[in-house]
């Protein structure tokens, strides 16, 4: 092996080994859990609970919730825009006009089709 890799490989070993020490380090200081009785209980708060904690979630939230990720992301592209706005000039401009055009065009098209209401 060639000299200029040890480093590479000192490293390796520390950041496969830094996980597992840490693991062992707290496994051995951590307190003992001997809970019994109404403290495995949820909140012990002393009110039974009232159903499952497991609740279902409508699929309306996950798709708003994909909906603002892939939307959001338009920012990412914007920020470059604009702190090189003078660099860029009217192709700049041209191109975040362009830009903003899909993903209005994306936003109409989501509104028509319903995704957007929660009725």
């Amino acid at each position: 092996m060639p000299p200029q890799y040890i480093p590479v490989l000192i490293f390796a070993v520390l950041a496969a080994a830094f996980p597992a020490v840490t693991l062992l380090i707290f496994a051995l200081i951590r307190p003992s859990t001997g809970a019994i009785g109404a403290k495995l209980k949820p909140y012990e708060c002393g009110i039974a609970p009232e159903g499952d904690a497991r609740g279902r979630y409508s699929v309306r939230f996950y798709i708003v919730a994909i909906l603002f990720v892939i939307f959001d992301v338009e920012t990412v592209f914007l920020f470059p825009w604009a702190v090189d706005y003078r660099l860029l000039g009217i192709y700049g401009l041209i191109s975040m006009f362009v830009f903003l055009g899909i993903l209005i065009v994306g936003y109409v098209w989501l509104y028509r089709k319903g995704a957007l209401e929660w009725v």
